[in-house]
């Protein structure tokens, strides 16, 4: 294996490890900042609902559920990354 090899392959698994500390951090950022926004559609889907927009009320609250559902997945990915 020549010098140049080894390098890049050490550069390699140095951006690995980089990027395993990143998604440490995005993962859990990321589901708290969805859980922001689903507090948010929550607001708007019974504000909708008083405007007498029921359809558009229960498509936001889908959304909500839909967010549910990638956080869960979003906490999975995390929980298999510090396995």
């Amino acid at each position: 294996m020549s010098d140049e090899h080894r390098h890049h392959h050490h550069d390699h698994a140095g951006g690995e490890h980089t990027d395993l500390d990143k998604l440490r951090v995005l993962l859990p950022h990321w589901i708290e900042h969805n859980e922001e926004h689903a507090a948010g559609f929550e607001g708007w889907a019974a504000r909708a609902r008083v405007l007498g927009q029921e359809e558009t009320a229960l498509r936001i609250e889908e959304a909500v559920e839909r967010m549910a559902a990638c956080n869960q997945s979003l906490a999975a990915a995390l929980q298999a990354l510090e396995g």
